[in-house]
């Protein structure tokens, strides 16, 4: 099987990204323990993250990599031999939640097996880490973005290929489909800390379902000794996370079990740690707002309601996953329109836009400014048919 599968990129480690991030989730959190009223609500944000979402994230993950490894799909392959539903596959893999459908379209491109076309699909197509976030909160919501950027892509790659023909950029330095395209997202080889994150989401995702069913599970696990139990252990597990997401190079010497642990159970922990980590943060700039100002951000935005799916568009031009995130976050709290969402949608790229960058920089431009075309378009079509 090809070395390119759902498996995540590598990231340097030492990224600004994780700097910015642990740096505020700290000093949150210290100021938290001296205002009570504002740690209960830091307390209630990190686990609501990790209940609500990382539970989800942790499940399907196990799901996608798990079916991979046990049916040993060769997906690259079976794109390559797709014939003229190439572009179709391809908006399907980018389609799916995550970024590592579209990382497989990408790496394929390169090697000569792909047109633009198919790289356009998977781009327009891909919501990247954010769709977890959106299928999470609001699951219907997140299927119908997820078919229509599936239908746009699809629609967009053809019309792509029609005009430029299959071979329009690409590069004329061929690269093997198991060339290193990744970026660590937090991995960590200690078998110890692989166990503790298991057993923590093994509960976690059981108060998921129960949450999804707007069970209240601190009232449901009461007892003398905890008042909260489901928060508290959702606190725990959201800090575990961000713990194994900012400090892979301190425990980088911890491989003495590596072999012992199963590559797509390190994946997942790896893809889990990352939607994690800017959840809560986006879950934390939102509470930090609402408790610090007494303004009604849906209000505020409503005067600029015109020009939210562009703002939308432009910041989904942004690569990585994290500020799309962001957006997502600001939707399902109201702040945004559905518009603006859609517009994000199509126009981000996740993290499947860095190994582009990596191989093919040209196309990469190309291929994100083109995807904006039907960004707009459909944004701008809810907005003015629907809103």
């Amino acid at each position: 099987m090809a070395d390119v599968s759902l498996a995540p990129i590598h990231r340097n480690p030492l990224s600004s990204q994780k700097l910015v991030i642990s740096v505020f989730i700290l000093s949150v959190l210290g100021y938290g323990l001296l205002n009570h009223e504002f740690g209960e609500i830091i307390i209630a944000s990190i686990a609501d993250a990790y209940i609500q979402v990382t539970s989800f994230v942790a499940a399907t993950l196990f799901l996608f990599y798990g079916i991979e490894r046990l049916f040993k799909i060769d997906i690259t392959k079976k794109l390559s031999e797709s014939g003229n539903l190439q572009v179709f596959f391809a908006a399907l893999l980018g389609a799916l939640p995550g970024c590592g459908g579209a990382i497989i379209v990408i790496t394929r491109y390169v090697s000569g097996s792909l047109s633009f076309g198919s790289v356009l699909a998977t781009l327009t197509a891909t919501m990247g880490d954010a769709a977890f976030l959106l299928i999470a909160k609001e699951p219907t919501t997140g299927l119908f973005i997820m078919g229509l950027g599936l239908f746009v892509g699809t629609i967009t790659g053809y019309v792509v290929d029609k005009i430029h023909g299959k071979d329009f950029l690409r590069p004329k330095v061929s690269t093997n489909s198991s060339v290193d395209v990744g970026h660590i997202r937090g991995q960590s080889n200690s078998l110890i800390l692989t166990r503790f994150w298991v057993m923590l989401i093994i509960p976690g995702i059981a108060f998921g379902i129960l949450a999804a069913f707007q069970v209240d599970i601190d009232e449901l696990l009461a007892n003398p000794f905890i008042t909260k139990p489901g928060t508290y252990l959702g606190f725990i597990g959201g800090l575990f996370c961000l713990f194994l997401w900012v400090a892979p190079t301190i425990l980088k010497g911890s491989t003495v079990n590596n072999a012992r642990i199963s590559a797509y159970v390190k994946n997942t922990i790896a893809d889990t740690n990352f939607v994690t980590a800017w959840v809560v943060f986006a879950f934390l700039i939102f509470e930090i707002w609402m408790f610090s100002f007494d303004i009604d951000l849906e209000s505020l935005f409503s005067g600029f309601a015109f020009y939210l799916p562009l703002v939308a568009v432009v910041f989904g031009l942004v690569p990585g996953c994290g500020p799309q995130l962001i957006v997502t976050t600001m939707y399902i709290a109201g702040i945004i329109p559905l518009s603006a969402q859609i517009g994000n949608a199509i126009s981000n790229d996740g993290d499947a836009l860095f190994p582009a960058i990596a191989l093919a920089p040209k196309t990469a431009l190309v291929a994100t400014l083109y995807s904006t075309i039907p960004a707009l378009i459909f944004g701008y079509g809810w907005f003015f048919i629907f809103e």
